[in-house]
């Protein structure tokens, strides 16, 4: 089994990004930070701040809002094509419903700070929802999945095709229903991990998708914090490629037993790394060490994937710390493999 260490860098931090519920995207060598709330149930703006991590000094700047725009949210997922952020639904207004857009993505273009929203062809598309999880296939394909609606939770799975602007329901995803998933698109699958059914924290499983079969299988494992991860929620997982070549999954931080007040309340936070061999279908726990510190532990928070030629590193940004104050700081995590 390889061995994984991780190398955790302070990028910035400041009063302005903190939040929690917000979404992180990298387009280029740009991560680029969205919505979110400082204060439960109000969501900060519809802004986006951006920190260049191409620069030798990292800050933040906060760019204009445009005319047309996505309305201030909570609970939104995004995922990059082509340096294009694509943003669905997620939580806002005076009653912080699930924001019904008719089934449109939002389209958001870095280099111009222009939005536009993309109507898909008529017939049936995802219900409004937030706290679900956002990836794509790489090349023309967006996956959407889970969440919260009005009531209850989801676990159905959803693809927007750019090229002809359809949504197609693809097959559910194994139950239970949740939200705080989270989802990840590696070697032409899909895997999910984690979640909150509304009253248990789901792990144990990694749960696999293949588009070309149309059907979902499911990879156990002991979530006993040494075979793998303990469940939780409100977490990560991404595909990451490290120096050596090796595609691994990363699961981090989240949430373990959840606060008797919801999404009002911060419950056990974690602070684990845990990388998962694709080829060996194995987990290993991150060796993490820090140049001056290391990050706090978390939910709520987001973080994406920095591509690299000389291997994969991660950027995390803010979320939700166990005294239920927002965190404003953004993380570098580098990932090597033995």
């Amino acid at each position: 089994m390889a061995t994984f260490y991780g190398s955790w860098v302070r990028l910035a931090s400041s009063p302005r990004l903190q939040r929690s519920s917000q979404i992180l995207s990298i387009s280029g060598s740009s991560a680029l930070i969205f919505g979110g709330e400082l204060i439960a149930r109000q969501p900060v703006d519809n802004q986006f701040d951006v920190v260049e991590l191409g620069d030798a000094s990292v800050q933040a700047k906060t760019l204009p809002a445009p005319t047309l725009a996505p309305s201030p949210r909570v609970g939104t997922a995004s995922s990059v094509l082509d340096k294009t952020i694509y943003l669905f639904s997620g939580r806002g207004g005076i009653a912080m419903d699930a924001i019904d857009e008719s089934g449109c993505v939002w389209s958001y273009t870095p280099a111009s700070n222009q939005w536009s929203l993309i109507q898909p062809q008529p017939g049936s598309h995802p219900i409004p929802r937030s706290y679900h999880a956002m990836t794509s296939d790489g090349t023309s394909t967006l996956y959407l999945h889970a969440g919260c609606p009005a009531e209850g939770r989801l676990s159905d799975l959803w693809a927007f095709d750019f090229t002809s602007r359809v949504w197609t329901e693809l097959p559910g995803a194994p139950s239970p229903p949740r939200g705080g998933t989270s989802i990840a698109f590696c070697r032409g699958k899909l895997y999910r991990l984690g979640g909150f059914d509304g009253k248990t924290e789901q792990g144990g499983k990694l749960d696999v998708y293949d588009p070309e079969e149309k059907q979902w299988t499911s990879i156990t494992y002991a979530p006993d914090g040494s075979e793998g991860p303990e469940a939780r929620s409100v977490a990560t997982l991404l595909a990451v490629r490290t120096p050596s070549g090796r595609d691994v999954l990363v699961s981090m931080f989240g949430e373990r037993d959840p606060s008797s007040l919801g999404h009002a309340g911060a419950g056990k936070m974690l602070t684990d790394v845990w990388a998962f061999d694709i080829e060996k279908e194995a987990w290993s726990l991150v060796k993490a060490t820090g140049k001056d510190d290391l990050p706090a532990p978390r939910g709520w928070f987001d973080a994406d994937t920095l591509k690299q030629s000389t291997g994969d590193a991660i950027i995390v940004h803010g979320g939700l710390a166990e005294d239920n104050s927002r965190l404003g700081d953004v993380w570098r995590l580098d990932i090597q493999d033995e």
